[in-house]
C-alpha cells in the first residue's frame, strides 16, 4: 500500500504549483543571496537539491532556476588546467541539457557563465607550467570547446529575431544573477564594474548603458552571442597571428559567422563596440592589432548588406531595438568614412559611401524619422546622401525640440556637434568656405592612364556617390571644413584604384 504524503511533503509540493512556484523561487533566491553575502558561506547541498527541484518541476524552467542551479553545481576549486577545463565543459553540458525545452533566446542567455569561466581560464594560461606537448593539447581542447559553444549558439540563433511577443522577461535583476557567480565579491550592487567582471568582452559603453537601463532576457542573449563571437575571433588571432592573409581569411569568417548567426542583436552590439576608442579584447589579443582589427570588422559589418537588416526583418523587431540598430549603423558608417578620409584612404572612403547609399538604411531612416515626427511636423529630407548629411539632418530636427537620439547616444551627439562647430570656426578663421568638389576630387585623366575598363565602370558608380556626399557636406550652412594637404595645389590628377569589395567580403551573403 502506497504511503500517504506527510503534511511537510504536501507543503513542499505546493511550492512548485502555479503562482506559488514564482513566489517560492524568488524567496529561495533571496535566501541564497543573503547566505552568499556572509563571509562563512558554504555551498550547502540543501541549496543544490532545492534548485534542482525548481528546474525539474516545470517543462520549461525559468532562466533563474537553471542559472542558479548551474552556479551551485559548478565547482571551481581545482587549479590544474585540464581539470578546470573539464569542469567548464561539464557546466556547458549541464546548462544545455537543463535548457533543452526552453526557447532559443533563453538557451543563449544561459551560456553567459560558460563564457565567463572560459575567459578566466584563457587568461590564466600563461601561469600554467606546462610542457609544449601538454600546452598544445590544452589549447586544442580549449579551441574545441570555444567552437562548440559558438556552434550551439548558432543553432539557437535560427529563431533569435522571432517570437518576441512570447518572450519572458527576467524575474530577478541581472545583478542578483551575477552575484550568484561572483561569490567572492560580497554584496554586489548593479554597477558597471560588476558587469565588466562577468561580461569581460563587453565594452565600457555597453556596461554603463546596462547599469543605467537594466537588462532583459533578449539583451542578455545578444551580449552572449557577441562575447562568444569575439572569444572565437580572438582565439583565431592568438593561434594564427594577424598577417595580411589572416586578415583576409577573418573577413570571410566574420561575414560567414554574422550571416549564420543571423542576429541583429549581435550586429548592433559589435558596431557599438567599434565606436569605442578601444575594443574590449585587450585581455586576449595584443593591443598593436586593435586598429587593424577594427578595420577588418568595419569591412565585414558595413560593406555587406545582411538580410536580417532588410525592412521586413527590422519591422519584426521591438521598435526600440530596431531604432538602436539603425542609429548605430548610421553613426558607425559616418565614423568609418571620416576615419578613412582623414587617413587619405580614398578607395576605402568611396567603398563605404557606396555601400551606405546602396543599402536600405537611408530610406529606412527617412521613413522612421517621418513616423516619429507625425503628420503635424513637416521637414525636408537630408541635403545629401552621406551618413554625415543624415546625422546633421537628424540633429537639426532635435534642435527644434523633437527627440530623435536615445540618452545613451548623447556622448556621440555632443562629439558630432563639437566637431562640426570646430570645423566651421576653422573655416571662418581662414576666410574660406568648404569646397566640396575639391574635397572629393578625382581626375579621370589619371584613371585613364592607369586604370582598366572595369575601373571605369566602377569609377562612375562610386564617384557619383562620392560627389553626392561631398555636395551634401558643402551645401548646408553647417558644412564641414575642407581638408587640404600642403601640396594639394600641385596635384593635378589622382590615380583611381578599384576597390574590389568581393576580395574582402561578399556583398550579398544572404
Amino acid at each position: 500500500m502506497a504511503s500517504t504524503p506527510t503534511a511537510a511533503q504536501s507543503d513542499n509540493l505546493v511550492r512548485f504549483i502555479g503562482k506559488n512556484y514564482d513566489v517560492s523561487l524568488n524567496q529561495s533566491i533571496e535566501t541564497l543571496l543573503t547566505s552568499l553575502r556572509k563571509s562563512n558561506f558554504q555551498n550547502s547541498a540543501n541549496f543544490v537539491t532545492e534548485f534542482q527541484q525548481y528546474v525539474q518541476s516545470k517543462p520549461e524552467p525559468p532562466l533563474e532556476s537553471i542559472w542558479v542551479y548551474a552556479a551551485l553545481s559548478f565547482s571551481s576549486q581545482k587549479a590544474e588546467p585540464f581539470s578546470r577545463l573539464s569542469e567548464i565543459r561539464d557546466l556547458f553540458q549541464l546548462i544545455v541539457s537543463c535548457s533543452a525545452s526552453c526557447n532559443s533566446i533563453k538557451c543563449i542567455a544561459l551560456i553567459a557563465p560558460v563564457i565567463y569561466n572560459l575567459h578566466k581560464l584563457i587568461l590564466d594560461l600563461k601561469g600554467f607550467q606546462l610542457g609544449s606537448k601538454k600546452e598544445r593539447k590544452l589549447s586544442g581542447e580549449i579551441k574545441s570547446l570555444v567552437e562548440s559553444v559558438l556552434g550551439h549558439i548558432n543553432v539557437c540563433c535560427n529563431e533569435f529575431d522571432q517570437n518576441f511577443d512570447e518572450l519572458e522577461n527576467l524575474n530577478r535583476p541581472l545583478d542578483d544573477l551575477i552575484s550568484v557567480w561572483l561569490v567572492g565579491n560580497g554584496d554586489q550592487a548593479m554597477n558597471a564594474e560588476s558587469l565588466r567582471v562577468f561580461f569581460p568582452l563587453l565594452s565600457d559603453d555597453i556596461a554603463n548603458m546596462v547599469s543605467v537601463e537594466g537588462c532583459e532576457t533578449i539583451d542578455l542573449a545578444g551580449f552572449v552571442v557577441a562575447e562568444a563571437f569575439l572569444l572565437e575571433l580572438c582565439w583565431k588571432i592568438r593561434e594564427e597571428g594577424f598577417g595580411e592573409k589572416v586578415q583576409s581569411d577573418l573577413r570571410y569568417w566574420i561575414v560567414g559567422s554574422v550571416t549564420g548567426l543571423h542576429s541583429s542583436y549581435l550586429y548592433g552590439t559589435l558596431l557599438r563596440m567599434l565606436l569605442e576608442p578601444v575594443l574590449p579584447i585587450s585581455s586576449l589579443v595584443n593591443l598593436e592589432h586593435q586598429d587593424d582589427l577594427k578595420k577588418v570588422l568595419f569591412d565585414a559589418l558595413l560593406l555587406v548588406e545582411y538580410s536580417f537588416l532588410n525592412p521586413e526583418s527590422l519591422g519584426k523587431l521591438p521598435a526600440k531595438h530596431a531604432k538602436r540598430v539603425m542609429v548605430t549603423k548610421l553613426i558607425a558608417s559616418h565614423e568609418a568614412i571620416e576615419s578613412f578620409r582623414e587617413q587619405g584612404d580614398q578607395t576605402k572612403t568611396i567603398a563605404y559611401l557606396d555601400a551606405f547609399t546602396n543599402s536600405s538604411l537611408p530610406s529606412l531612416t527617412i521613413k522612421w524619422i517621418r513616423n516619429e515626427l507625425g503628420s503635424d511636423f513637416s521637414t525636408s529630407e537630408p541635403t545629401g546622401s552621406s551618413p554625415r548629411a543624415f546625422l546633421r539632418w537628424m540633429l537639426n530636427i532635435e534642435n527644434k525640440g523633437i527627440k530623435i537620439f536615445d540618452d545613451d547616444m548623447s556622448k556621440f551627439r555632443s562629439a558630432f556637434n563639437s566637431k562640426e562647430l570646430s570645423e566651421q570656426l576653422a573655416d571662418m578663421e581662414e576666410g574660406r568656405k568648404p569646397d566640396s568638389d575639391l574635397l572629393f576630387y578625382m581626375d579621370y585623366k589619371g584613371r585613364e592612364e592607369y586604370g582598366s575598363e572595369d575601373d571605369e565602370d566602377m569609377g562612375g558608380r562610386m564617384n557619383a556617390a562620392f560627389t553626392s556626399a561631398a555636395q551634401s557636406m558643402g551645401s548646408s550652412e553647417q558644412g564641414g571644413r575642407k581638408r587640404k594637404t600642403k601640396d594639394s595645389k600641385k596635384r593635378k590628377k589622382v590615380k583611381f584604384v578599384k576597390y574590389n569589395v568581393s576580395e574582402e567580403a561578399p556583398l550579398s551573403p544572404g
